[in-house]
């Protein structure tokens, strides 16, 4: 794991002062890097039935979709408003200075469905936690919200249901 971690680098002071960005584009940029995060990440779901992934606006598409890809499942997209073309399923919840809404097709997910949400970096857990509303919402049965990589010291898995959170790099 450590030598995964040390591939992604760190931008200071991105978005804006103070933070240190974690720029995951060099760990997917490398093949090998690339082709083991997603083994490892999807080898913990192998024979758990997965019957969706649910990726998240932008970069857990391109980790559910691997994951989709290896365990045989279909994917789901979440987006943000105005970017799915039939009827969507709405959900707003808070951020730290406002609101934001993400959008997922009314049909993606049927009542049973065994759902993954995954994405690339669990952070305050605020997105997280209304993408799991919105699965528990339309009927998905939750197996896991699993993450490339998660910045502990925001605590963003104490939003998330216990026990339901699997982040492979954690910083």
């Amino acid at each position: 794991m450590e030598e995964l971690k040390s591939i992604i680098r760190d931008i200071p002071d991105f978005p804006k002062k103070g933070i240190i960005f974690k720029d995951i584009t060099t760990l997917l940029a490398d093949a090998k890097s690339y082709q083991r995060m997603v083994d490892l990440l999807s080898h913990r779901y192998v024979g758990e039935k997965i019957d969706k992934v649910v990726g998240v606006e932008a970069r857990g598409f391109i980790i559910g979709a691997a994951l989709a890809y290896k365990l045989g499942a279909g994917i789901v997209l979440v987006r943000k408003p105005g970017k799915l073309p039939a009827k969507t399923f709405k959900k707003s919840y808070d951020l730290e200075y406002g609101t934001d809404t993400l959008e997922v097709h009314t049909d993606s997910i049927k009542k049973g469905e065994r759902v993954l949400i995954a994405d690339d970096l669990l952070a305050t857990g605020g997105t997280m936690a209304a993408v799991v509303d919105m699965v528990n919402t339309m009927g998905g049965e939750l197996v896991e919200c699993c993450f490339m990589a998660e910045l502990e010291f925001l605590d963003g898995r104490k939003k998330l249901p216990i026990g339901k959170v699997y982040s492979l790099l954690k910083f």
